[in-house]
């Protein structure tokens, strides 16, 4: 198989996936299916990268989770303002998320960008907190100590008593590929 064909692949494999863990990640889906159709791309024009890479999908997730960190940053100015409330971030609809998911998002975005950055890669993209801790390039101490503040703040945001109670799935699924990706998230805080 050539390696443009293997990106093809990979592609009707993962973008859902990774589009479902990037729009939780930045709060914005337009944006996540940017980021992970820019993802797709550099590996379009370095197909041999990604035909390198043990797991193909890990690799474009970290492509992604940086491209969305370096948006996240030349943004900065404009979330200022939202905050300060000179500014109204305008309202993202997504087709067929149910409300508690759009809830779950929105608590998502009032979290420190570290912290939704490591509850985000745990929970929807299902990673190790070793492996989050490479992809974020911290320590796995600081990596558990996000997602336990991460939890908490969940929690008190979506008003749930327990953490895992504020993560857990909705009981009706959301389209196919929308933060519907791997396990429950239930699932996997108990792994």
């Amino acid at each position: 198989m050539d390696e443009r064909e293997q990106v093809r692949e990979v592609y009707a494999v993962s973008a859902g996936r990774l589009v479902a863990q990037l729009y939780a990640l930045t709060g914005d889906f337009g944006e996540a299916q940017d980021v992970v159709h820019e993802a797709f791309a550099k590996a379009l024009v370095r197909p041999g990268q990604l035909a390198r890479a043990d797991n193909p999908e890990a690799w474009l997730r970290t492509v992604a989770v940086n491209l969305a960190r370096s948006r996240y940053r030349r943004r900065a100015v404009f979330d200022r303002l939202v905050r300060t409330g000179r500014v109204d971030r305008p309202e993202a609809s997504v087709p067929g998320l149910s409300p508690d998911r759009v809830a779950l998002v929105a608590a998502l975005q009032r979290l420190p960008h570290a912290v939704r950055e490591s509850i985000v890669l745990h929970h929807l993209a299902d990673l190790p907190v070793a492996e989050i801790a490479a992809v974020l390039g911290c320590s796995p101490s600081t990596v558990k100590a996000r997602l336990v503040r991460g939890r908490r703040a969940l929690s008190e945001l979506l008003g749930e008593d327990d953490p895992v109670v504020a993560l857990a799935p909705d009981p009706e699924p959301d389209p196919p590929g929308v933060l519907a990706a791997g396990p429950s998230l239930s699932e996997a805080h108990h792994a």
